[in-house]
C-alpha cells in the first residue's frame, strides 16, 4: 500500500514535505564542521600561551575572521537542525512543539547572530 501521492513519489517529498531537505542540510552542515573544527582547534592550540594582542591580531586576518564566522554559522545552524528534530519526535502537543521549534530558532539566531557580531567588531576594530 502506497502513501504518497504520484507527484509526491517524482519530487521525492514526504508527508511533511521538508524531510529530505531538512535531512540533506544537516548533512552539509557536518560535513562543513569537520574541517572547520579542525583548523578552529588546531588554531586555538598554536594560540595557547599568546596574550591578547596575539589573539586579536589572529582575529583581524581576513581568513580568519571569514572561517570564524562560518564556523559560528555552521555551528547554530546544524545545532537547530537537530534540536528541532528531536523536538518534532518527542514533543506531541502541537502548540507546545511548534512555540519550542520557534523559541528555539530565535535563541540560535540570536546566539549566532552576537557570536558573528563579536568576531566582526574584532576584525574591523571597534
Amino acid at each position: 500500500m502506497a502513501f504518497r501521492s504520484p507527484l509526491g513519489k517524482v519530487r521525492g517529498l514526504g508527508s511533511a514535505k521538508d524531510g529530505t531537505h531538512h535531512w540533506w542540510m544537516q548533512r552539509v552542515t557536518a560535513l562543513a564542521l569537520i574541517p572547520l573544527t579542525i583548523w578552529f582547534v588546531a588554531s586555538v592550540v598554536a594560540l595557547i600561551g599568546k596574550d591578547h594582542i596575539a589573539f586579536t591580531a589572529w582575529v583581524k586576518n581576513p581568513l580568519t575572521a571569514t572561517l570564524l564566522v562560518l564556523l559560528i554559522a555552521a555551528t547554530f545552524h546544524h545545532a537547530q537542525l537537530g534540536v528541532q528534530v528531536v523536538i518534532e519526535d518527542y514533543v506531541h502537543r502541537e502548540g507546545v512543539k511548534v512555540t519550542s521549534i520557534l523559541v528555539m530558532k530565535g535563541v540560535a539566531l540570536v546566539l549566532a547572530g552576537i557570536g558573528i557580531f563579536s568576531v566582526l567588531r574584532i576584525a574591523f576594530g571597534g
